[in-house]
């Protein structure tokens, strides 16, 4: 007779048997792709991390659309150019939701505008696009503050005279500063505690992104949000941003909104008070909130990283950065304002300065998209809540599309003339209906900031320092090790 304990082991067992059939059923309705396991899904075959090249290697077996299981939850996966431009723009509006996973549901609540679906999301969207707008997005107005922020930095370095340097938070800062000065209205300073709080929360969110315990979070969600971890931390960082954005919230509210709104909280506290008096208000305090956090956190963190990784393939490439800086001596003045439109006369350095963002790769896959209807991804058919997954590192890497998609190339962007060619397959802001909408103004900043910093200063490893890692370090976006350089003044 079975004890106890052996009847529970074998009870185990037939459950999980159970469910392993259950799981070779499911998966039939969905794309081929690796066969999923009870409870763990292909956590096994991901070697349990969400890893660029992972993903990849797995196209080649199962296809360049496929589908991997995270628990009982199937996710389809888009790589390639060809794959993930059709997925995401063949039927746009059918993969415009957004899956809110079990942890991001318990930050931002779904709402805001990276994390909302729906109504709601089309609305904070477009009501977000506008008011950039308004604010100068795309024109001069914006534009000067960008040329404000870079001169800064200029100054930041100038003041270091060559002394080796960590760039990372002097980048953050400058370009946060863009973002601040356009939804509160200033500027911080350098040591204001307030704002290395906020890039404190911001690190430690990126960091946990995309980690094991994350992984786990979504998976047994249930479970783990009971267990202490880094998860808890994570979500004490997100509430840092949130009582911030609120704080300022509430001095924009005692200031008054003014006849001419300012900054983006005040042109989103005059919508909300021509709304009040609807059956359900379009906007209210909540939804300002997490949009004020993905702003910021969008607006910080994607382009300071991308310039990061900027400078160490300058030290890591001295060739190309010295053909940048020649570029750079015979089109401008040494003391011209450096403007966006100056692209058009700097071919090599607008070449480098997208070869950043496609090598650096830093949102190595797109966010999680869902399925609003039922509808056909390439040929299969797809039903709705369905979760997509664009794998833009495939595209940025497809060898179909880049001559040396693994070697650091300027001349992926340059005809045999040396021309700047814009190329279909540069979609580090992804694509579709979900495309980052402030692409214009990251494009800007990294353009500004990098001719800049180039036509002032050359950038060296400090003596000594004969070696550098250029592997990048996997969260929510692609970091990479810390390093340090010296800015010599040209």
């Amino acid at each position: 007779m079975l004890t106890i304990t052996q009847g529970f082991v074998v009870l185990i067992i037939f459950l999980l048997i159970v469910e392993f059939f259950k799981l070779q059923k499911a998966r039939k309705q969905f794309p081929p792709g690796p066969a999923p396991l009870p409870l763990l899904g292909n956590l096994v075959h991901l070697k349990f991390q969400f890893h660029r090249d992972l993903l990849m290697e797995l196209a080649k077996t199962h296809g360049n659309i496929y589908t991997l299981w995270f628990g009982w939850a199937p996710v389809i996966i888009l790589n390639g150019y060809q794959a993930v431009k059709d997925g995401m723009t063949t039927h746009p509006e059918d993969v415009s939701g957004r899956m809110v996973s079990p942890f991001f549901r318990a930050m931002a609540k779904g709402k805001g505008i990276i994390l909302a679906s729906g109504r709601s999301w089309k609305q904070q969207r477009r009501f977000g696009i506008m008011t950039l707008r308004c604010l100068g997005m795309g024109k001069k107005g914006l534009e000067y503050r960008v040329q404000e922020e870079a001169s800064h930095l200029v100054d930041v370095f100038v003041n270091l005279k060559g002394r080796p340097v960590d760039p990372s938070f002097p980048l953050f800062h400058s370009i946060s500063n863009v973002i601040c000065a356009l939804v509160f209205g200033y500027h911080f300073s350098d040591e204001d505690k307030t704002f290395h709080e906020l890039i404190s929360a911001t690190e430690t969110l990126f960091r946990f992104a995309g980690s094991f315990v994350h992984q786990l979070y979504e998976i047994f969600p249930w479970l783990v949000c009971r267990l202490p971890g880094p998860h808890k931390k994570a979500l004490s960082c997100y509430d840092v941003l949130s009582s911030f954005a609120r704080k300022e919230i509430r001095r924009h509210v005692e200031r008054g909104i003014p006849d001419e709104p300012q900054d983006f909280i005040d042109f989103y506290l005059a919508e909300m008070e021509k709304s009040k008096d609807g059956a359900k208000p379009k906007y209210d305090e909540d939804n300002l909130v997490y949009v004020i956090n993905d702003l910021f956190l969008g607006g910080s963190e994607t382009s300071s990283t991308t310039l990061y990784w900027g400078l160490l393939y300058m030290v890591v490439h001295p060739d190309i950065q010295e053909k940048v800086q020649k570029e750079l001596d015979a089109v401008l003045g040494p003391s011209q304002l450096i403007c966006y439109e100056d692209r058009r006369k700097l071919p090599y350095t607008n070449a480098v300065v997208h070869e950043i963002q496609r090598f650096s790769n830093i949102v190595f896959v797109g966010m999680p998209r869902m399925c609003v209807r039922d509808t056909t991804l390439l040929g299969f058919p797809v039903k709705k809540g369905t979760i997509i997954m664009p794998n833009i590192a495939s595209v940025l890497y497809d060898p179909e599309q880049w001559e040396t998609p693994r070697q650091f190339n300027p001349g992926h962007f340059l005809d045999k003339e040396g021309n700047f060619i814009p190329r279909e397959a540069f979609l580090p802001f992804s694509a579709g209906h979900r495309v980052c909408l402030g692409e214009h103004l990251a494009r800007t900043e990294l353009f500004i900031f990098f001719a800049n910093l180039l036509r002032a200063f050359t950038f060296r490893l400090p003596e000594g320092v004969t070696k550098i890692n250029t592997e990048p370090i996997f969260g929510g976006t692609l970091q990479p090790h810390p390093y340090s350089v010296c800015a010599i003044p040209r």
